[in-house]
């Protein structure tokens, strides 16, 4: 597949995006977040753009600013003080509850690689304000995930001086997104 690949890529990419098709044939073609997958005959391989229409979180630059300053734009897990790697993470999802979709007490500073993690029930946060690795995750660790995620198994998150977590959402995500 590798020579293949190079020696005619577009042809490659062709038969690559007809197996996609194929395959998910009879399944959701959206994809991880709702996002629209390209057919095989809308794709233009000369990485063109188009224009979409897209759903815009109304309130959502209050959340960011309130729960990041909150945590003084550092993340709770690892201490990353760098704003453009952190977010404003939801530990109710936004879709969940929308009543508390603003709400800086459901919200926790965290680097995009946490945030990730805490979203797909990687880590949660215990009753004791720790963090907690999902022991199915760690399974099949790699040396990266141990590093940058197991390692702050058991450690305390820091914890910001106003909007401090709620425990209620706290033990709505060990109870419907964690993954142990």
């Amino acid at each position: 597949m590798w020579q293949e690949m190079n020696e005619n890529w577009d042809q490659f990419v062709m038969a690559v995006h007809a197996a996609q098709e194929r395959l998910s044939v009879g399944h959701d073609l959206a994809g991880e977040r709702g996002e629209y997958r390209d057919s095989v005959e809308d794709v233009s391989f000369l990485g063109s753009t188009k224009e979409s229409l897209v759903s815009v979180r109304v309130g959502q630059a209050f959340f960011r600013n309130s729960v990041l300053s909150a945590y003084d734009y550092r993340c709770c897990v690892s201490g990353l003080a760098l704003p453009q790697l952190l977010v404003a993470s939801h530990i109710v999802p936004w879709s969940q509850d929308e009543h508390n979709r603003l709400n800086p007490r459901n919200g926790l500073a965290m680097s995009v690689l946490h945030d990730k993690a805490f979203d797909r029930g990687f880590i949660t946060i215990a009753n004791d304000l720790t963090v907690r690795v999902s022991s199915s995750a760690m399974k099949n660790a790699d040396p990266f995930f141990c590093s940058a995620i197991a390692a702050y198994d058991g450690k305390p998150i820091v914890l910001p001086e106003k909007f401090r977590p709620d425990p209620s959402f706290l033990q709505y995500h060990r109870n419907q997104v964690f993954n142990d």
